[in-house]
């Protein structure tokens, strides 16, 4: 349940951001939308590999790639918010979804290393 969720709302937020990156092109900014269109997208992307993971330590690290992009898709939405390209409202919106997806994938990752080292 808690991947097809993961799944659900990294794809949910891909396409959040694949507007955002539109927007920020009419706007003629094009450093950080093709910067923030990569790792937003690439949430999902590492999340939908890590359900064909050739076992759990693949599974382990696709999703901890994840989260990296995660992190790094957050920094470039503070950036843009803190340039002025982001109005507030729309910046905490997609920063909340962003942070949510992240907690969500941290859970996923204990819960998979403790499985892991349990031998299940």
């Amino acid at each position: 349940m808690r991947s097809d969720q993961l799944s659900v709302q990294s794809m949910d937020f891909a396409v959040s951001i694949i507007n955002l990156v539109k927007n920020l092109k009419a706007k003629h900014e094009s450093v950080i939308s093709n910067q923030i269109g990569r790792s937003g997208t690439s949430i999902g992307a590492n999340i939908r590999e890590a359900q064909y993971a050739h076992g759990k330590a693949d599974f382990i690290a696709k999703l901890q790639i994840a989260l990296k992009e995660a992190n790094e898709t957050g920094y470039w939405l503070e950036l843009l918010y803190r340039t002025n390209y982001l109005p507030e409202e729309e910046y905490k919106a997609l920063n909340s979804a962003c942070a949510g997806i992240r907690v969500m994938l941290i859970s996923s990752i204990n819960t998979a290393r403790q499985n892991m080292n349990q031998g299940s």
